[in-house]
């Protein structure tokens, strides 16, 4: 890194096939906030890699990356995508996740299929906060990172202070992990006085790499340069010591001896792929006819020389479908195959195309395997253990999918026409099935209620929301038998626009969006009668039932509990299970808003029968009139469902959450202090009042709090809340 000149452009070459061994295989992820320039700079990776013609486009003059009509129209990313470029042998595949809060299942996705991860920082945004959270899930797991640079040509970007920024942010406790390995050259300064970057200084090689030409020329620094160069390369090479797997190498240099470019190159690279070192790059995209962008020559050497091949990857754990834990050796092509579906999606055309990770064995065309899904039932997700046959084999690049015979462990492909695979899924040899855990998912916290808007999109609906599921694992499907609602909850309001415009140009299902509705519950607030009379003689066989029953109010969570206190067989015995049947059934499409009743002791006393007239359905008439009467006779409370919502923000904003959830009618039930500078908040608060919460919360801490949530229990809601809902009922009514 820093002492090779990439002076030819690869061409054709930098178009990656599949690997022929986990060596020569690169799984890179970028990661970076909305805007920070992560599109823009595979696109200008892939150029540089000789597999475009031009910034971000392939012949036939699509994209490499946001190539989806609907990234198109929405102008951002919003799903994973897999960009194979090739440089010097070594196939990388470059994973471009979207930036937006929405859409982090595509991201957690790209993290669990690579090995190392970029993180891409635009100069005039600085770093987010969402953004040092996923450091820190990197950092949880060892995952080698390196930190780019862009946006340099805004006129208020400053390389050095970005730098200093990152080190704080990502630095933690040893921010001399975090420093620069190239600097900004500048040209002539523009009238307004902005210097724009036209190169980099090497500061181990100590050379200058201009790019103004358009391709990437090799210098000798001046002597202006030298003292700057001198300054930041004895900073870098303390902190590539200090990471040194020698434990002499630091006395040696603070006693004198010079250590040889070599050395340090091999050490440096050897700290950046245990994931202790995180080195800072600079990049830009390529002019109107340049063949490289400003950079990309030294992320390429960075990610093929510093970054770890699949082999220094730890082993997935697996199990049989059963449970059975199972040994797998690393990343073995030889061994059992074991892979995972890290991305499902529908093309027009080809139908479902599922991207992989080949973990270990060899995936082949034609191949059957096992597809096991398990774990994510309560996503809508249910359990399955399917053989498959594979059909074609492909690397994808932008809209084209090339055809391979095979993908090896460490490599990634995409498999068409898998019809049971889902998101997540697991993809083992027919004879040995086996199975992955699914990586943790955030949980949709957003409800979208929905309703078909013809009886055309009635019929489509079921299959086009099935298929939508299957490939988002961070939606889930809820059919609330309590609203009788068709529920997508999803992570914001970006993902639920995304989720309809699938619906609509994918599946071609057109549904309306309709106002959601939480399960309410009634129940007495004091102790009534009622009498259920049901007489009726219309010729022949008539109808008669009376019935007296008594209502009181029960704990929370007792029921419906229904007592015989009928003496004399005023109600013969075979007709008060009918009584207790209609009661039950009265109390399930409740009394005064449509809400289930619970929490009530209904006690029979009295009644009438007739010898011929009576039956079973005249007295489950009568029980239900009966507790009808007795409902407009008392004080009808409508109890709300009550969350345990957990918090976890930053302390900058603590207060200003407390805040909010106190508005909510919420109840702070205490705070804990966790790493990382942030609070824990527990608090009781209406369903009601959080239907939009995980947009109101991402905005309220500038997207650096994330929350959970659990039913507790339904209790009474405030009166005249209560008034305000039974009021719209008898308007609708």
């Amino acid at each position: 890194m820093g002492d090779k000149t990439h002076n030819t452009h690869p061409g054709a070459a930098g178009r990656a096939a599949a690997a022929d061994h986990p060596t020569s295989v690169r799984n890179v992820v970028l990661v970076g906030h909305s805007g920070s320039g992560k599109t823009t700079l595979v696109e200008a990776l892939a150029l540089t890699a000789g597999a475009v013609n031009r910034a971000g486009r392939v012949e036939d003059g699509g994209c490499v990356s946001d190539y989806d009509d609907m990234e198109h129209r929405q102008q951002r990313s919003v799903q994973l995508s897999l960009v194979p470029v090739e440089w010097d042998g070594i196939k990388i595949n470059l994973l471009d996740t979207p930036g937006y809060a929405d859409f982090v299942g595509e991201l957690r996705a790209g993290l669990r299929a690579a090995d190392a991860a970029l993180f891409v920082v635009s100069a005039s945004d600085g770093v987010d906060g969402s953004t040092r959270m996923v450091w820190e899930e990197c950092a949880a797991v060892g995952m080698p990172r390196a930190i780019v640079i862009t946006h340099l040509e805004a006129a208020r970007a400053d390389f050095e202070e970005m730098t200093r920024i990152c080190a704080e942010a990502f630095g933690g406790d040893d921010p001399d992990a975090v420093l620069p390995l190239y600097l900004p050259l500048r040209g002539a300064p523009a009238p307004d006085g902005h210097a724009p970057v036209t190169g980099l200084i090497g500061l181990l090689s100590r050379k200058l790499f201009d790019y103004a030409s358009g391709e990437r020329e090799e210098s000798e620094p001046g002597e202006a340069e030298l003292p700057v160069i001198d300054e930041a390369r004895s900073m870098l090479i303390e902190g590539i010591i200090s990471e040194s797997e020698d434990e002499t190498l630091m006395e040696r240099y603070l006693g004198g001896e010079q250590v040889d470019v070599k050395t340090l190159i091999e050490d440096l690279e050897r700290a950046v792929a245990r994931g202790v070192f995180f080195p800072v790059l600079a990049a830009a995209p390529a002019a109107e006819d340049a063949r490289q962008g400003l950079g990309t020559v030294e992320l390429l050497e960075l990610i093929t020389r510093g970054f770890p091949t699949p082999l220094e990857r730890e082993a997935p754990r697996v199990t049989t479908p059963e449970g059975a834990g199972r040994e797998l050796r690393m990343c073995d092509p030889g061994e059992s195959l074991v892979a995972e579906v890290v991305k499902t999606s529908s093309d027009p055309y080809v139908g479902r195309i599922s991207m992989v990770r080949v973990f270990s064995g060899t995936l082949r065309a034609d191949q059957t395997v096992h597809v096991s899904g398990h774990g994510l039932a309560d996503r809508g997700h249910e359990d399955h253990d399917v053989d498959e046959r594979i059909g074609a084999l492909t690397t994808p690049f932008g809209k084209q999918q090339r055809p391979v015979t095979h993908v090896i462990a460490g490599d990634l492909a995409c498999v068409a026409k898998l019809s049971r695979a889902e998101t997540g899924d697991t993809l083992s040899a027919k004879e040995d099935p086996l199975l992955m855990a699914p990586w943790e998912m955030p949980d949709p916290l957003l409800p979208l209620a929905i309703q078909a808007h013809s009886k055309p999109d009635e019929d489509k609906l079921s299959q086009g929301l099935a298929r939508l599921v299957a490939e988002d694992p961070t939606m889930r499907l809820e059919h609330n038998q309590d609203t009788h609602q068709v529920v997508l909850w999803c992570l914001g309001e970006a993902h639920a626009d995304v989720a309809l415009e699938r619906l609509r140009s994918r599946y071609g299902v057109q549904v309306d969006v309709v106002p959601h509705r939480v399960s309410l519950r009634e129940t007495f607030g004091d102790r009534a009668g009622g009498r259920g009379r049901h007489v009726k003689q219309s010729g022949g066989h008539g109808q008669y039932a009376i019935c007296e029953i008594e209502v009181e109010p029960l704990p929370n969570g007792s029921g419906v509990e229904f007592v015989d206190k009928v003496v004399g067989g005023a109600v013969p015995r075979q007709f008060i299970p009918s009584v207790e049947k209609g009661v039950r059934a009265q109390a399930a499409r409740g009394v005064a808003a449509g809400h289930p009743l619970i929490d009530v002791r209904v006690t029979l006393l009295d009644g009438k029968a007739h010898s011929v007239d009576s039956s079973d359905a005249a007295f489950q008439t009568a029980g239900a009139l009966a507790l009808r009467e007795a409902a407009a006779q008392a004080r009808i409370h409508l109890l709300e469902p009550v969350a345990e919502v957990s918090v976890l923000v930053g302390d900058d904003y603590v207060g200003a959450v407390m805040s909010d959830l106190s508005g909510r009618r919420g109840k702070v039930l205490g705070t804990e202090q966790t790493s990382g500078g942030r609070t824990l908040i527990r608090a009781e608060v209406p369903e009601i009042e959080i239907g939009r919460y995980a947009v109101d919360l991402r905005s309220l801490s500038h997207g650096t709090a994330r929350f959970d949530r659990r039913y507790a229990r339904h209790e009474p809601m405030p009166q005249q809340v209560a008034d305000r809902l039974l009021e719209e009922v008898r308007a609708a009514s």
